[in-house]
């Protein structure tokens, strides 16, 4: 209902969203409470609804969640442009990982998104593709395959979900997992297993794609 120019809100709704608060007597009223009434509690509402608890993005992570947190800078030279073609090739080699366990390289590409993604590309329209090998090639492991290596499952599968999530390609070397005696079935699904890393750095590089390195 309006009440002079005020919108009120159903009694259950208030009740429900306003946790903890006591509503006994409000049924006395009628059916609704004048949001006049609730106006600081209502402001409380809507900064919890806008929180990142409610959302999986915020400023920090406008594309990727959770990971490749940055700094929002809208007034900054060299921002991508939504028609201009972005092809990104990130190599992944090392097994060095930051404060909550995941590897820097698969950070810097979910990091990468977010830019991009702050400035107004959607991750779907650049074309991004990462090549793992040498310390980072058990990265690619599924959960059972790793568990029977290492005791634990995959650290890394939430953040590779995530990239395959916004539609980056993961590839692996072919020639890593050989000398490493990781067969091909113990591959994570969705991760595509290359010749070497060496040839596929070379050819996607003369094929347009740019390289950033590990």
């Amino acid at each position: 209902m309006i009440n002079g120019g005020v919108r009120e809100l159903p009694q259950v709704m208030i009740c429900n969203l306003l946790a903890g608060q006591r509503c006994a007597g409000a049924a006395n009223e009628g059916n609704s409470m004048d949001v006049r009434n609730i106006w600081g509690l209502g402001v409380a509402i809507l900064i919890i609804a806008g929180s990142p608890q409610a959302s999986a993005q915020d400023a920090q992570h406008p594309a990727i969640a959770d990971y490749g947190a940055i700094t929002p800078l809208p007034e900054a030279a060299h921002r991508p442009l939504a028609d201009q073609p972005i092809r990104a090739l990130f190599e992944v080699s090392s097994d060095a990982s930051g404060p909550e366990g995941v590897y820097r390289g698969l950070d810097k590409v979910a990091r990468f998104l977010n830019l991009l993604a702050s400035a107004g590309v959607e991750p779907h329209q650049a074309q991004v593709k990462v090549i793992i090998h040498g310390a980072a090639t058990s990265l690619v492991m599924n959960d059972d395959a790793y568990r029977d290596r290492f005791g634990t499952a995959n650290p890394q599968a939430k953040v590779i979900e995530a990239l395959q999530g916004a539609g980056v390609e993961l590839h692996v070397c072919g020639q890593a997992l050989a000398r490493q005696n990781i067969p091909s079935d113990a591959v994570a699904p969705g991760i595509t297993i290359d010749l070497s890393a060496i040839t596929t750095l070379v050819l996607l590089q003369q094929r347009g794609w740019s390289l950033v390195p590990d």
